[in-house]
């Protein structure tokens, strides 16, 4: 590729002028997009770091080829909603190149309410599957999701391009033979399950990784009958008996090599 020519004097008064006006806009972006990447929550990331669990974007520099640029959208979606308290939606998407391919990779953030969906982080997501069936691409799904945000239901599932959608998307590309892969990292509740069964693929963490509608809580109030999360919708049980999982991996390290 040639080389685009520039006429602009870099030694000039307004160009230094210029220069130093956009860095004071780019500093309070950056300030923005470091503390959505990290933001206030350090109590929920060293918990979930307790567990032995990745971060999202930690996940996503590990599965990306090495010395491949991850092209992050929407990262300051929810900016200044809820008290800045769902940093870039709870969830992370981008472009990525895995085995030199590119992909389109969706991650959940559990360190954000659990990874649950709220209005925005349902767009954000539909949106990065948007991109992925204009341009042919694979899907990548990260799950860590708690499902629905329940406080913020009436706004999550009344529209054709909320909640629902996601999975009508998820389904449709793989019946047009693009390829829907997910990775199971923690606990997936409800609509958070629907994503990992409806992928051509799924890995599932030993240990960590569940799959279920309601958790032993919602079982015991239910029917009255107690289980334990493993027995009910664990790694091991949807790698050997359901189904539902094609691969289990010691941990995740493993699921995303």
């Amino acid at each position: 590729m040639s080389r685009i020519q520039s006429s602009v004097n870099v030694r000039s008064e307004a160009f230094k002028e210029n220069s130093a006006h956009y860095e004071t806009l780019l500093k309070p972006l950056r300030e923005r997009l470091k503390e959505a990447s990290t933001g206030i929550r350090e109590k929920h990331i060293e918990r979930h770091l307790a567990r032995n669990k990745m971060l999202p974007r930690e996940r996503i520099d590990r599965l990306i080829d090495p010395n491949t640029p991850f092209l992050e959208l929407s990262p300051l979606a929810a900016y200044g909603l809820y008290n800045n308290e769902v940093p870039s939606a709870g969830i992370v998407t981008g472009i990525g190149t895995i085995c030199g391919v590119q992909c389109v990779i969706i991650a959940n953030d559990a360190t954000v309410k659990g990874g649950s969906f709220f209005h925005e982080t349902v767009k954000k997501h539909v949106r990065a599957q948007e991109i992925a069936e204009q341009n042919r691409l694979p899907c990548i799904y990260l799950v860590d999701c708690g499902g629905a945000y329940l406080p913020e239901q009436d706004r999550v599932f009344p529209d054709k391009e909320h909640f629902g959608n996601t999975f009508y998307r998820q389904c449709n590309m793989s019946a047009q033979g693009l390829p829907q892969i997910s990775a199971v990292f923690g606990g997936c509740t409800a609509g958070g399950a629907y994503i990992p069964a409806l992928s051509d693929e799924t890995i599932m963490v030993k240990a960590n990784a569940r799959i279920h509608l309601g958790g032993p809580s919602i079982v015991k109030v239910a029917i009255n009958e107690e289980v334990d999360g493993e027995t009910l919708g664990g790694a091991e049980m949807h790698s050997r008996v359901s189904g539902v999982s094609d691969y289990l991996a010691e941990d995740e390290p493993e699921a995303l090599a």
